[in-house]
């Protein structure tokens, strides 16, 4: 069985497959303790660990190994480096997790304690935005459209779509801010 201080990073990252082989063979143990004492809190299944752990090595060959490139040996040692890439893509993974725990769309309103019929809309004062900005919070926000829709329809870049939508929430903000008493 080959060490992890035995993997010829070189070959590694040149994407050799033997080599690669030999690397998760070699960093298995290493990352799926990590991972394990990482989702601890989280009382993982061995599946979640497994997943987690299988995250890591994504990461690392992710994007041509580009991850796997910025290891630098006078830093750390790969085994301590291998550590803290595995506890993060660890952290990451419980993030996941728990944010996909319940999709919104599949909780009944009548949980959420929201109707669209009490919500009051914002009264937003005349002069206080501009036409194109007023028509693009309205196709986002009442039409509900995403910013590519938007674009093609007012026939402009998606990325002027989101300036344009900034700036008018940053004057929004700033005009409720100062009404408020």
């Amino acid at each position: 069985m080959t060490e992890l201080n035995q993997i010829d990073l070189r070959s590694l990252v040149a994407g050799h497959k033997r080599t690669w082989d030999a690397f998760v063979l070699a960093a298995s143990p290493l990352i799926n303790a990590v991972v394990r004492r990482s989702l601890g809190a989280y009382r993982p299944s061995e599946d979640d660990v497994l997943d987690a752990a299988q995250d890591v090595f994504v990461r690392l060959c992710a994007k041509d190994f580009r991850l796997l490139r910025t290891y630098d040996p006078a830093r750390a040692g790969l085994s301590t480096w291998l550590a803290v890439v595995a506890r993060s893509a660890a952290v990451d993974f419980a993030r996941r997790r728990r944010q996909a725990a319940t999709a919104l769309d599949d909780v009944p309103e009548a949980v959420l304690a929201v109707e669209d019929r009490h919500v009051e809309k914002l009264r937003i004062p005349d002069g206080l935005l501009t036409e194109r900005q007023t028509l693009i919070l309205k196709f986002l926000y009442d039409e509900e459209r995403d910013v590519a829709e938007v674009a093609q329809l007012l026939k402009i870049d998606a990325q002027t779509v989101r300036s344009t939508h900034h700036k008018a929430l940053l004057r929004l903000r700033e005009h409720f801010r100062e009404e408020a008493p």
